[in-house]
């Protein structure tokens, strides 16, 4: 808009020359501006003293001022409404919403970081901290590996590869790779009086075993022998078959003790194969101990419980078995990882099999 060279104290002085008698022509001719000007003038400010034309002056500025800080003010709440959705908690976030907001409403940096009340500094800043390209691509190969394993036993996993790191810094790294293991619902357990298990305190002191089951893609089911040594955390058996009889059971803890030398005590719970008559028969050949939990009280039994989780969540669930063949590759495969490369975190993150070599070496040496 272009703007007039005098001010409305002049132009109304022009106009009160006019008003003292003067011709219009000459009046425009003595300031060199035209009839149109001087009407246009006049219509804006005719019978107007000077200190009216002030007080006008300061209302238009006023207005103007008004004006503007309303379209700020809107704009300010349009911008909070556009980045109301976000939860801006770490630097990152907050850098990518001052970007976001200078580009949708074409405000500086300055203001937007006013605006969303964030420090311009931390906007600004660049990080030096290395891209760590290497262990972002181990660890992305062990939890590939391990689909089930967490931050903690990856950390262990890549200590045994000679990748040494702060937890926190594995931790972190893990979350951005965003390799964070969805946790699976567990179905309800009877609840009851939780009682500390005596820690058998060597191997073979205590065997823990009990079923589990699962189907083969079309649809059939089969049942899986779980024995674990609770000292070791050893998983001596796992057996998989579409039925285990008692007679069956007998047979396989045989050939367990045939290999390993034979328990002081076993427990499980009172499932039909643990009753009969060839488990009360067995017992009293071999004068094995066999203790039964409270009906309704899993928690008793907590060791191969434990071991049951483990092997569902990293075994079974991970896999589809067509037939009972593979189904039995693929469980002796996994056990024999479990007891060989698996780190356990009750025993000091080593392996099974390292814990009962370590526990012999101590035997002997004594």
């Amino acid at each position: 808009m272009k703007h007039s060279r005098f001010t409305d104290e002049q132009i109304i002085g022009i106009l009160k020359e006019q008003e003292s008698g003067l011709r219009t022509a000459d009046v425009c001719r003595k300031h060199g501006i035209s009839e149109a000007t001087f009407y246009k003038d006049k219509a804006k400010f005719g019978g107007m003293e000077v200190s009216d034309a002030r007080k006008l002056k300061a209302l238009e500025d006023e207005n103007a001022k008004l004006k503007k800080l309303l379209a700020e003010t809107m704009l300010d709440n349009a911008i909070l409404k556009d980045v109301a959705f976000k939860k801006m908690v770490t630097p990152d976030v907050k850098r990518d919403a001052v970007a976001h907001v200078c580009k949708q409403h074409g405000v500086s940096q300055r203001r937007a970081c006013e605006v969303l009340s964030i420090d311009r500094s931390s906007v600004r800043y660049r990080s030096i901290r290395p891209d760590d390209a290497d262990i972002r691509e181990a660890m992305k190969l062990v939890a590939s590996e391990r689909r089930r394993f967490g931050y903690r036993r990856i950390h262990v996993m890549l200590d045994r590869q000679g990748i040494v790191m702060n937890l926190k810094k594995l931790r972190r790294l893990y979350r951005e790779e965003k390799l964070t293991v969805r946790k699976r619902g567990g179905r309800k357990r009877a609840l009851g009086t939780r009682r500390p298990l005596a820690l058998p305190s060597r191997p073979n002191e205590r065997w823990s075993l009990d079923f589990v089951s699962d189907a083969f893609t079309d649809g059939r089911r089969f049942r899986v022998l779980a024995v674990v040594d609770d000292f070791t955390r050893e998983c001596l058996a796992l057996v998989a078959d579409t039925s285990l009889s008692g007679r069956r059971l007998a047979r396989e803890l045989d050939a367990v003790i045939a290999r390993r030398g034979k328990p002081r005590t076993i427990v499980s719970d009172n499932g039909t194969e643990m009753t009969s008559m060839a488990i009360l028969e067995w017992c009293q050949s071999t004068h094995v101990e066999w203790h039964y939990i409270a009906p309704g009280k899993p928690m008793q039994n907590g060791f191969v419980e434990s071991f049951n989780g483990s092997f569902r969540d990293e075994c079974l669930n991970e896999t589809l078995f067509s037939s009972l063949t593979q189904a039995r590759t693929e469980i002796t495969a996994w056990k024999e990882d479990y007891n060989r490369n698996r780190p356990h975190s009750s025993l000091g993150n080593t392996t099974p099999t390292e814990f009962a070599m370590k526990m012999a070496m101590e035997k002997l040496a004594a």
